[in-house]
């Protein structure tokens, strides 16, 4: 390749990572066909938790960075999406306290989702890696970054959609975090796309917003990887190391 891609062929190849999306990991197929239990459910509700409440540390950290007041004044609807305020216009406080239903409402207690006392290592090293990254990139990769929301309304209509059926037991109510994003993931990833479009213009740009976005995607498969070995194969942190409190 030795000319750019224009804005449209660009598109094309950013949304073409989505074959990398976290939906097609095993364990998401499982959920979404009605084959985890209710506690391997429950393990995936804690653990998304602490990605949750770094979005908008993320979200903060790329505020930071930006010197463009316009970008600014747009990106930070995300923070308030998040952590609740003045601008959001849902039934709860922000995705945060939404997802906290949703925990409540799948049988994770408030409290324990709080202290994240069930938060996987491998699962908080993924996440970390992404907020680190975001706070150390130019503002205009941390945008990029965020273009995994390209693919996020599949995952939350397959939630909505199997998630009654075959989890019955889940109160309906404690779907709202699913139902609220599928309106803003779009709205966001409409501002963060023409953002990528607009700034990563050349070659290099390009090919490195690609490595960007595979870099976020490596993160959510990182995330599930570390659920998978815990809660599908039984083999969480230390599995094979005898406790010496219990010898």
């Amino acid at each position: 390749m030795t000319t750019p891609w224009t804005p449209a062929e660009f598109e094309q190849q950013l949304r073409s990572l989505g074959r990398y999306y976290h939906i097609h990991h095993p364990f998401q197929q499982m959920m979404f066909e009605g084959k985890l239990n209710a506690a391997q459910l429950r393990g995936w509700v804690a653990n998304r938790f602490y990605y949750q409440v770094t979005i908008p540390r993320k979200d903060a950290a790329l505020l930071f960075n930006c010197p463009d007041r316009d970008v600014r004044r747009v990106w930070i609807q995300r923070i308030l999406d998040h952590d609740g305020g003045p601008a959001t216009d849902h039934i709860s406080d922000g995705g945060i306290e939404a997802w906290i239903r949703l925990g409540e409402a799948c049988g994770v207690p408030r409290k324990e989702l709080l202290d994240q006392r069930h938060v996987l290592p491998g699962v908080r090293f993924a996440v970390d890696a992404y907020i680190n990254f975001v706070h150390q990139a130019d503002w205009r990769e941390g945008v990029c970054s965020s273009l995994t929301e390209l693919f996020a309304p599949t995952a939350h209509r397959q939630r909505l959609q199997s998630w009654p059926d075959h989890y019955p037991w889940i109160d309906s109510a404690g779907l709202q975090y699913f139902r609220n994003r599928l309106s803003e993931a779009h709205r966001d990833v409409d501002h963060g796309l023409a953002l990528t479009l607009q700034h990563f213009t050349s070659v290099e740009q390009q090919h490195r917003a690609l490595h960007i976005v595979k870099f976020k995607l490596d993160v959510l498969w990182a995330m599930l990887d570390a659920m998978y070995l815990a809660y599908i194969q039984n083999m969480p942190p230390y599995f094979n190391i005898e406790d010496a409190n219990h010898e």
